[in-house]
């Protein structure tokens, strides 16, 4: 298993012998393992060079014990998470790449048909998860592929600084809880309007890539949707959501301005150990696990924390943080 950062199968047996005996000599460990002494020596080289075991005195013969593996693996794992990471960007590009040149050769690569609740839903959260400057929508009722309380993914986008601008069907608003999740949104960042009628479904991400369904559903009951890279259709539907952005009116948070004395203001142990994680780089979904509560409670925390603290992102709330001694 420890092969893919560079520990062989023999130095993984060595290593895991000496660490149930604690401390051995090479005879025993030869004794042990069933092979010559020889092969010992030059698997110790290997684990040494490694930074995976020592001597427990000068002489030739001493004792060897073994050393943690937390740091020289740890180490290696990294590095190959980082070769991993590297590769999978690469993977990425040729993608985009290749999709680019393939509709400059052939129309029919223009579009891409996705079908099916669960593909809709996924290639959704997969764009918002790569989305770098802005994402733009068209929110009707009864969604397709995913509710508004579902899309966690957009509290992430935002707090990566990335822009979110929606319109919202008013008919969405009559559902239960929809405005609730909507005024949600608007405090952790997003712009949001409203207007009578909107025409289709719409997501477009970094203006580069569009999702609009084709038909409300198929004969089998999945929906179906279209996904259309940099074209004059893809220009097209940014000037539809420009026109309809310029008509709809502005939604703001229905809540009255947190005041709680801010300068002199306290946080109870609870959002003291919610900042701490925060403020530690601990992801919301993990957070949520060691608070024992649901990943939009935690992110409603931080919102009502950084309306607080007079903030608008997460690096300000993280200074503020600081500045504030409130951890």
């Amino acid at each position: 298993m420890l092969d893919v950062i560079g520990l062989t199968p023999g130095e993984q047996d060595l290593y895991r012998c000496l660490v149930h005996l604690t401390t051995a000599r090479v005879e025993e460990l030869a004794e042990r393992l069933r092979i010559p002494p020889a092969e010992i020596l030059a698997r110790l080289d290997a684990l040494r060079g490694k930074g995976l075991v020592l001597p427990t005195g000068p002489e030739p013969d001493a004792p060897l014990r073994p050393l943690p593996p937390d740091v020289p693996l740890g180490a290696a794992l990294l590095r190959r998470q980082e070769a991993l990471e590297a590769a999978r960007a690469a993977v990425t590009r040729l993608t985009e790449e290749y999709r680019a040149g393939m509709r400059r050769q052939d129309a029919d690569h223009l579009v891409e048909v996705v079908t099916g609740t669960r593909a809709l839903r996924e290639r959704l959260r997969d764009l918002q998860n790569g989305a770098r400057v802005e994402v733009l929508w068209f929110c009707r009722a009864n969604p397709l592929a995913m509710a508004g309380q579902e899309n966690v993914e957009e509290f992430d986008a935002l707090a990566r600084g990335v822009r979110y601008r929606a319109i919202y069907e008013r008919e969405m608003l009559l559902e239960p809880g929809a405005l609730a999740d909507v005024e949600q949104g608007v405090r952790a960042g997003e712009e949001a309007r409203v207007l009578d009628r909107l025409p289709v479904r719409l997501a477009i991400v970094d203006g580069r890539t569009a999702v609009c369904p084709l038909v409300p559903e198929r004969g089998d009951g999945e929906p179906s949707a279209a996904v259309i890279g940099p074209s004059q259709l893809l220009d097209a539907l940014l000037a539809l959501f420009e026109s309809h952005w310029l008509m709809a009116t502005p939604l703001r948070s229905s809540d009255p301005p947190v005041d709680r004395g801010a300068e002199g203001y306290r946080p109870d142990a609870d959002e003291a150990r919610l900042l701490s994680l925060f403020v530690a780089g601990v992801p919301d979904k993990s957070i949520a696990s060691q608070l024992g509560v649901s990943r939009r409670t935690v992110q409603r925390r931080l919102a009502d924390l950084m309306a607080l603290a007079g903030v608008d992102t997460r690096p300000g709330l993280a200074f503020q943080v600081a500045r504030r001694g409130w951890i």
